[in-house]
């Protein structure tokens, strides 16, 4: 009868062996994600604060442009009441400061969601991970009792 339980024991180390596995594959993701969704939340952030600031320009003020390693280019602002805004799948579109000002705050309110949503996610995997160790060790010091 001892032997029918040490196979048992094994299935269960191995069957909890990959789920655990699989756990962590997936907070791994999780964490993928977060970090993706946070990149874009900072984003938009800047680009908020800059339509922020863009109300208080006057037409033909002079403004740096940042081009990416940290350079900037100086430019005129041509029309302070008008932003192009991407719309996705490379269609960008004129808009209104107050319209742009709006879909940007949109966008940021849908990724806070999803960033909620996600480590939501992360929480409950992390607490399965927790609870499949927890349930590891108990099934191992078991094992070990009954070898001994």
């Amino acid at each position: 009868m001892a032997n029918f339980d040490k196979n048992a024991a094994e299935e269960e180390l191995n069957r909890l062996s990959v789920e655990m596995r699989y756990y962590e594959q997936t907070a791994e993701t999780l964490q993928q994600r977060i970090g993706m969704i946070n990149a874009a939340i900072t984003d938009l952030t800047y680009a908020n604060m800059t339509l922020e600031n863009m109300e208080k320009e006057k037409d033909d003020a002079e403004l740096l442009v940042p081009i990416g390693g940290s350079s900037y280019i100086k430019v005129k602002l041509a029309s302070s009441d008008t932003v192009i805004v991407g719309m996705g799948a490379g269609v960008s579109i004129e808009k209104t400061l107050p319209e742009a000002k709006e879909i940007v705050k949109e966008r940021l309110d849908e990724l806070e969601k999803t960033m909620n949503s996600a480590q939501q996610q992360f929480a409950q995997v992390a607490q399965r991970i927790n609870a499949g160790r927890s349930q590891l060790q108990n099934l191992l010091a078991r094992v070990r009792q009954g070898k001994a």
